[in-house]
Formats: C-alpha cells, structure tokens, sequence
C-alpha cells in the first residue's frame, strides 16, 4: 500500500492572542489564525498582494507553549497536518471547517520586539 503525507508548512502572523481552553478528558487546546501573505507581479508589473487566514490548533504541552509565548503581530513558523472538521448547526445545517494541527511553532519575531502578552 503506498504511503500517503499530509504535511503543512506556514509563516504568517497572529491575527489575535491565542485562546486556551480545556477538554472534558482534561487535554488543552490552544487556538488562533496567522495570516499569511503572497506577494507578485503581474505580466505587465503590476505588483499584487493577496492574504491567506489559516485556523490553527496546538494541543497540550505545545498549547502551553503558545498561551505563554505568541500573541497578536507575532510572526511564526508552523509545522503540522491539515485536518477537516464537520458538525451541525443548532439549525441542522451542515458546516466544516479545514485546520492546520500543529507539531512544530518557531518564532521568527526576535524576543527583543515581541508584543506584551
């Protein structure tokens, strides 16, 4: 059988601080979106900037890491596995939505201009 990858890797900035909530079972999940941005040129040398959002989940001991280290204009690297969540509204309909599960965050803003967390 072969051997299938599902492997994300983004640089962007926070958009907001991270939240930070608990399971039932007692995990903790750390949330938030990073903007991440596309620069280019057209043919005729226009110059072109588009901004992708991405919603991204750290679980546990990576979750702690993100409450005590990120917050909103910080600028990362992530390494994680896209995942696709579904479930119903009050109303029965049908929604989804597409998360990077994080494995790996590096900051890429130095320390010394961090915002205040």
């Amino acid at each position: 059988m072969a051997r299938d990858l599902n492997k994300v890797q983004l640089t962007g900035h926070l958009g907001a601080n991270p939240t930070l909530r608990r399971t039932p079972q007692g995990s903790v999940i750390s949330t938030f979106r990073i903007a991440s941005n596309r620069s280019w040129r057209s043919a005729a040398g226009v110059a072109h900037e588009e901004t992708e959002w991405f919603h991204v989940v750290a679980w546990d001991q990576l979750a702690d890491l993100c409450q005590q280290s990120l917050a909103k204009g910080v600028h990362i690297y992530i390494e994680g596995r896209l995942k696709t969540r579904q479930w119903a509204e009050a109303d029965g309909r049908q929604r989804s939505a597409t998360e990077v599960i994080a494995s790996e965050i590096i900051l890429l803003t130095p320390e010394a201009i961090m915002p205040d967390t």
